[in-house]
Protein backbone atom coordinates (compact mmCIF):
# COMPACT_ATOMS: atom_id res chain seq x y z
CA UNK A 1 0.00 0.00 0.00
CA UNK A 2 0.88 3.65 -0.43
CA UNK A 3 2.47 5.75 2.51
CA UNK A 4 0.52 8.70 1.03
CA UNK A 5 -3.19 9.07 0.03
CA UNK A 6 -2.26 12.42 -1.55
CA UNK A 7 -2.87 12.12 -5.25
CA UNK A 8 0.28 12.56 -7.68
CA UNK A 9 0.71 15.51 -9.27
CA UNK A 10 3.70 16.03 -11.37
CA UNK A 11 4.24 12.81 -14.31
CA UNK A 12 8.03 13.42 -14.13
CA UNK A 13 8.19 12.52 -10.85
CA UNK A 14 10.17 9.24 -9.11
CA UNK A 15 7.35 8.34 -7.19
CA UNK A 16 4.71 8.71 -10.65
CA UNK A 17 6.00 5.09 -11.01
CA UNK A 18 4.63 3.34 -7.99
CA UNK A 19 3.74 6.20 -5.46
CA UNK A 20 5.48 7.44 -2.42
CA UNK A 21 8.11 4.68 -1.20
CA UNK A 22 7.33 2.63 -3.91
CA UNK A 23 11.18 1.69 -5.22
CA UNK A 24 11.03 -0.80 -2.75
CA UNK A 25 9.07 -4.04 -2.47
CA UNK A 26 7.81 -6.02 0.37
CA UNK A 27 7.62 -9.80 0.92
CA UNK A 28 5.49 -11.78 -1.38
CA UNK A 29 4.37 -12.05 -4.80
CA UNK A 30 0.58 -13.09 -5.89
CA UNK A 31 0.78 -15.74 -8.31
CA UNK A 32 -1.16 -15.25 -11.25
CA UNK A 33 -1.79 -17.78 -14.55
CA UNK A 34 -0.79 -15.98 -17.85
CA UNK A 35 -4.77 -15.83 -19.40
CA UNK A 36 -6.20 -15.21 -15.81
CA UNK A 37 -7.60 -11.95 -14.21
CA UNK A 38 -6.54 -10.10 -11.50
CA UNK A 39 -8.76 -7.81 -9.03
CA UNK A 40 -7.30 -4.63 -8.27
CA UNK A 41 -8.56 -2.82 -5.43
CA UNK A 42 -7.99 0.61 -5.05
CA UNK A 43 -9.57 3.10 -2.29
CA UNK A 44 -8.83 7.58 -2.16
CA UNK A 45 -8.88 7.29 1.94
CA UNK A 46 -6.58 5.06 4.20
CA UNK A 47 -8.05 1.75 5.89
CA UNK A 48 -11.74 2.79 4.24
CA UNK A 49 -12.42 -0.45 1.92
CA UNK A 50 -16.09 0.50 3.14
CA UNK A 51 -18.82 0.00 -0.11
CA UNK A 52 -20.57 2.57 1.32
CA UNK A 53 -17.88 4.88 0.74
CA UNK A 54 -16.51 6.17 -2.74
CA UNK A 55 -13.58 4.95 -3.74
CA UNK A 56 -12.11 7.49 -5.35
CA UNK A 57 -14.94 10.12 -4.30
CA UNK A 58 -15.41 13.97 -4.45
CA UNK A 59 -16.42 13.31 -8.32
CA UNK A 60 -13.50 12.77 -9.20
CA UNK A 61 -13.70 11.21 -12.87
CA UNK A 62 -11.32 10.01 -15.22
CA UNK A 63 -9.74 6.65 -16.91
CA UNK A 64 -8.29 3.25 -14.90
CA UNK A 65 -5.33 2.14 -16.91
CA UNK A 66 -3.11 -1.26 -15.92
CA UNK A 67 0.81 -1.45 -16.60
CA UNK A 68 3.09 -4.31 -16.60
CA UNK A 69 6.66 -4.38 -16.35
CA UNK A 70 9.11 -7.70 -16.03
CA UNK A 71 11.90 -7.80 -13.31
CA UNK A 72 13.79 -9.86 -12.23
CA UNK A 73 12.39 -10.19 -8.50
CA UNK A 74 9.13 -8.43 -8.08
CA UNK A 75 9.79 -8.28 -4.22
CA UNK A 76 12.57 -5.98 -4.76
CA UNK A 77 11.74 -4.03 -8.25
CA UNK A 78 11.43 -0.52 -8.20
CA UNK A 79 9.81 0.00 -11.31
CA UNK A 80 12.73 1.60 -13.56
CA UNK A 81 12.17 -1.14 -16.17
CA UNK A 82 9.92 -0.75 -19.14
CA UNK A 83 6.44 -0.95 -18.86
CA UNK A 84 3.34 -1.82 -21.52
CA UNK A 85 -0.13 -1.01 -21.25
CA UNK A 86 -2.74 -4.01 -20.58
CA UNK A 87 -5.94 -2.55 -19.44
CA UNK A 88 -7.40 0.54 -20.00
CA UNK A 89 -11.00 1.62 -18.78
CA UNK A 90 -11.13 4.79 -19.88
CA UNK A 91 -14.55 6.62 -21.15
CA UNK A 92 -17.90 6.56 -23.31
CA UNK A 93 -20.10 9.11 -23.97
CA UNK A 94 -23.25 9.40 -22.08
CA UNK A 95 -23.97 12.99 -20.77
CA UNK A 96 -23.92 16.61 -22.12
CA UNK A 97 -20.82 17.52 -20.30
CA UNK A 98 -17.75 15.52 -19.52
CA UNK A 99 -18.72 15.13 -15.82
CA UNK A 100 -21.72 13.02 -16.95
CA UNK A 101 -20.56 11.08 -18.64
CA UNK A 102 -19.12 7.01 -18.17
CA UNK A 103 -15.42 6.67 -16.98
CA UNK A 104 -13.72 4.04 -15.18
CA UNK A 105 -13.44 6.13 -12.06
CA UNK A 106 -17.58 5.35 -11.88
CA UNK A 107 -17.17 2.21 -12.65
CA UNK A 108 -14.59 1.56 -10.08
CA UNK A 109 -16.44 3.23 -7.33
CA UNK A 110 -19.73 1.13 -8.81
CA UNK A 111 -17.56 -2.04 -7.76
CA UNK A 112 -16.50 -0.74 -4.69
CA UNK A 113 -13.09 0.05 -5.48
CA UNK A 114 -12.91 -3.24 -7.42
CA UNK A 115 -11.38 -3.89 -10.77
CA UNK A 116 -11.00 -7.42 -12.60
CA UNK A 117 -7.83 -6.72 -15.47
CA UNK A 118 -7.14 -9.52 -17.21
CA UNK A 119 -4.31 -10.46 -18.07
CA UNK A 120 -3.03 -11.33 -21.29
CA UNK A 121 -2.61 -15.11 -22.16
CA UNK A 122 0.50 -14.76 -23.95
CA UNK A 123 2.70 -13.08 -22.00
CA UNK A 124 6.10 -14.61 -20.92
CA UNK A 125 6.40 -16.07 -17.10
CA UNK A 126 8.31 -14.78 -14.93
CA UNK A 127 7.57 -12.12 -12.45
CA UNK A 128 6.09 -8.45 -12.92
CA UNK A 129 5.58 -5.38 -11.11
CA UNK A 130 1.64 -4.35 -12.17
CA UNK A 131 0.65 -0.73 -12.13
CA UNK A 132 -3.06 0.15 -11.36
CA UNK A 133 -3.58 4.41 -12.35
CA UNK A 134 -6.62 5.73 -11.40
CA UNK A 135 -6.89 9.45 -13.19
CA UNK A 136 -9.12 11.97 -11.87
CA UNK A 137 -9.82 15.05 -14.11
CA UNK A 138 -12.32 17.06 -11.64
CA UNK A 139 -9.74 19.62 -11.28
CA UNK A 140 -7.46 19.45 -14.15
CA UNK A 141 -6.97 21.82 -17.11
CA UNK A 142 -4.40 22.60 -19.69
CA UNK A 143 -2.86 24.81 -17.06
CA UNK A 144 -2.51 21.34 -14.84
CA UNK A 145 -4.28 20.13 -11.89
CA UNK A 146 -4.69 16.45 -12.90
CA UNK A 147 -4.32 14.15 -9.57
CA UNK A 148 -3.19 10.66 -10.13
CA UNK A 149 -3.94 7.94 -7.71
CA UNK A 150 -1.21 5.03 -7.98
CA UNK A 151 -0.39 1.64 -6.99
CA UNK A 152 2.53 -1.15 -7.91
CA UNK A 153 1.51 -4.83 -6.96
CA UNK A 154 3.88 -7.56 -7.00
CA UNK A 155 3.06 -10.36 -9.08
CA UNK A 156 4.33 -13.66 -10.38
CA UNK A 157 2.88 -14.87 -13.76
CA UNK A 158 2.96 -18.70 -15.25
CA UNK A 159 2.52 -19.72 -18.32
CA UNK A 160 4.57 -20.83 -21.60
CA UNK A 161 3.64 -17.36 -23.41
CA UNK A 162 6.05 -15.59 -25.21
CA UNK A 163 5.12 -11.82 -26.32
CA UNK A 164 7.62 -9.11 -25.03
CA UNK A 165 5.78 -6.28 -26.28
CA UNK A 166 7.07 -2.63 -26.56
CA UNK A 167 7.90 -0.95 -23.51
CA UNK A 168 8.28 2.57 -22.18
CA UNK A 169 9.32 4.41 -19.35
CA UNK A 170 7.35 5.89 -15.89
CA UNK A 171 8.05 8.27 -15.52
CA UNK A 172 9.04 9.59 -19.08
CA UNK A 173 5.67 8.03 -20.83
CA UNK A 174 3.07 10.94 -19.99
CA UNK A 175 3.64 14.66 -20.79
CA UNK A 176 1.15 17.62 -18.54
CA UNK A 177 0.13 18.59 -22.22
CA UNK A 178 -1.49 15.15 -22.96
CA UNK A 179 -4.81 15.54 -24.56
CA UNK A 180 -5.93 13.44 -22.38
CA UNK A 181 -4.45 15.07 -18.69
CA UNK A 182 -4.69 18.81 -19.78
CA UNK A 183 -8.20 18.91 -20.87
CA UNK A 184 -11.65 20.24 -19.23
CA UNK A 185 -14.17 17.60 -18.08
CA UNK A 186 -16.74 20.14 -17.31
CA UNK A 187 -17.31 20.71 -20.74
CA UNK A 188 -18.89 18.76 -23.49
CA UNK A 189 -16.99 15.82 -24.89
CA UNK A 190 -16.72 14.42 -27.90
CA UNK A 191 -13.88 12.61 -27.93
CA UNK A 192 -11.44 11.18 -25.34
CA UNK A 193 -8.22 9.87 -25.68
CA UNK A 194 -6.30 8.62 -22.11
CA UNK A 195 -2.39 9.28 -21.98
CA UNK A 196 0.13 6.78 -22.30
CA UNK A 197 0.78 4.14 -25.14
CA UNK A 198 -2.17 1.92 -26.71
CA UNK A 199 -2.89 -1.19 -24.83
CA UNK A 200 -0.92 -4.24 -26.11
CA UNK A 201 -2.34 -6.72 -28.34
CA UNK A 202 -4.09 -9.26 -26.36
CA UNK A 203 -4.74 -6.57 -23.52
CA UNK A 204 -8.45 -5.04 -23.26
CA UNK A 205 -9.23 -1.67 -23.81
CA UNK A 206 -12.90 -1.63 -22.15
CA UNK A 207 -15.39 1.55 -22.83
CA UNK A 208 -16.58 2.97 -19.32
CA UNK A 209 -19.91 1.44 -18.13
CA UNK A 210 -20.04 -1.40 -20.45
CA UNK A 211 -21.05 -3.91 -18.33
CA UNK A 212 -21.90 -4.26 -14.66
CA UNK A 213 -19.68 -5.24 -12.09
CA UNK A 214 -18.90 -9.28 -12.14
CA UNK A 215 -16.54 -11.82 -10.99
CA UNK A 216 -14.43 -10.91 -8.22
CA UNK A 217 -15.61 -7.42 -8.11
CA UNK A 218 -18.80 -8.68 -6.85
CA UNK A 219 -17.84 -11.93 -4.87
CA UNK A 220 -14.71 -10.98 -3.24
CA UNK A 221 -15.59 -9.69 0.06
CA UNK A 222 -13.84 -6.40 0.79
CA UNK A 223 -11.27 -5.92 3.81
CA UNK A 224 -10.33 -9.73 4.23
CA UNK A 225 -6.94 -10.14 2.09
CA UNK A 226 -4.22 -8.84 3.23
CA UNK A 227 -2.13 -5.95 2.84
CA UNK A 228 1.38 -4.78 3.38
CA UNK A 229 2.93 -1.09 3.59
CA UNK A 230 5.45 -0.28 0.90
CA UNK A 231 8.86 0.95 2.14
CA UNK A 232 10.55 4.10 1.84
CA UNK A 233 12.79 3.56 -1.02
CA UNK A 234 16.06 5.66 -2.82
CA UNK A 235 15.67 9.57 -3.04
CA UNK A 236 15.16 11.07 -6.29
CA UNK A 237 18.94 12.39 -6.29
CA UNK A 238 20.10 8.82 -5.77
CA UNK A 239 21.65 9.74 -2.52
CA UNK A 240 20.72 6.47 -0.62
CA UNK A 241 18.07 5.36 1.61
CA UNK A 242 15.61 6.96 3.70
CA UNK A 243 13.77 5.46 6.04
CA UNK A 244 10.06 6.70 7.11
CA UNK A 245 10.89 6.90 11.25
CA UNK A 246 8.77 3.97 13.08
CA UNK A 247 8.03 2.07 9.58
CA UNK A 248 7.87 -1.47 9.88
CA UNK A 249 9.44 -3.43 6.32
CA UNK A 250 5.81 -4.77 6.55
CA UNK A 251 2.47 -4.66 7.59
CA UNK A 252 0.32 -7.51 7.31
CA UNK A 253 2.00 -9.16 4.48
CA UNK A 254 1.02 -11.93 2.07
CA UNK A 255 -0.85 -15.12 4.05
CA UNK A 256 -1.83 -18.17 2.10
CA UNK A 257 -5.76 -18.81 2.47
CA UNK A 258 -6.74 -21.89 4.65
CA UNK A 259 -5.74 -25.32 2.85
CA UNK A 260 -3.80 -23.37 -0.33
CA UNK A 261 -0.73 -24.34 -1.03
CA UNK A 262 1.86 -22.14 1.76
CA UNK A 263 5.43 -23.56 0.26
CA UNK A 264 7.52 -25.93 -1.80
CA UNK A 265 10.16 -25.90 -4.42
CA UNK A 266 9.69 -22.86 -6.93
CA UNK A 267 6.81 -21.70 -5.09
CA UNK A 268 6.91 -17.62 -4.88
CA UNK A 269 3.45 -17.61 -3.57
CA UNK A 270 2.16 -16.83 0.15
CA UNK A 271 4.29 -18.16 2.19
CA UNK A 272 2.64 -16.97 5.77
CA UNK A 273 -0.52 -18.38 7.18
CA UNK A 274 -3.28 -17.23 9.22
CA UNK A 275 -2.53 -16.99 13.28
CA UNK A 276 -4.97 -20.22 13.50
CA UNK A 277 -2.87 -22.10 10.84
CA UNK A 278 -0.17 -23.99 9.98
CA UNK A 279 1.70 -24.93 6.77
CA UNK A 280 2.08 -28.85 6.63
CA UNK A 281 4.34 -30.57 4.05
CA UNK A 282 2.47 -32.47 1.50
CA UNK A 283 5.79 -33.74 -0.80
CA UNK A 284 8.67 -32.63 -2.10
CA UNK A 285 7.11 -29.98 -4.25
CA UNK A 286 4.25 -28.23 -2.07
CA UNK A 287 2.97 -27.79 1.50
Amino acid sequence: MPQSNSPLTNVGAREFTCNVGGTRGVAGKCPVPAGSTVTVEMHQQPGDRKCGSEAIGGAHWGPVQVYLTKVPDASKADGSTGWFKIFSNSWSKKGKVGDDDNWGTRDLNNCCGKMDVPVPKDIAPGDYLLRAEALALHAAGPSGGAQFYVSCYQITVSGEGTASPATVKIPGAYSASDPGIGINIHAALDSYIAPGPKVMAGGIEKAAGSAACSGCEVTCKVGTSPSAVAPSGKSATGDGETEVAGEAEEAGGCVAAAYGQCGGNGWTGCTSCAVSGSCVRKGEDGC
